[in-house]
């Protein structure tokens, strides 16, 4: 069994920051690239930002300056410091790793999800 669990949402003012965590755990052979995605309301899926094992990082433009993300691999597990936050950034974030697992290949695995609220 693998787990991917999420921590550190929250609500925030304007211009406020958040760090994100994630952690995975269980039969875990080895770690991919890890990321994180945002669902507001109405709104679909995006992608926030990715980081391979080796650490190569892609971002959304709209988060570009402003998040970063980073993997502790030792830990498994993957972090979103977010700083100037807007109102816009309110959403669901999840987190995804694509994990090789012991006794099973490599997928994607999502994790619950952490409400983060940016409002005055």
């Amino acid at each position: 069994q693998v787990q991917v669990v999420e921590s550190g949402g929250g609500l925030v003012q304007p211009g406020g920051s958040l760090r994100l965590s994630c952690a995975a755990s269980g039969s875990i052979a080895s770690i991919n690239a890890m990321g994180w995605y945002r669902q507001a309301p109405g709104k679909q899926r995006e992608l926030v930002a990715t980081i391979t094992s080796g650490g190569m990082t892609n971002y959304a433009d709209s988060v570009k300056g402003r998040f970063t993300i980073s993997r502790d691999n030792t830990k498994n597990t993957v972090y979103l410091q977010m700083t100037s936050l807007k109102p816009e950034d309110t959403a669901v974030y999840y987190c995804n790793a694509n994990i090789l697992g012991i006794l099973k290949g490599s997928r994607d695995y999502w994790g619950q999800g952490t409400q983060v609220t940016v409002s005055s």
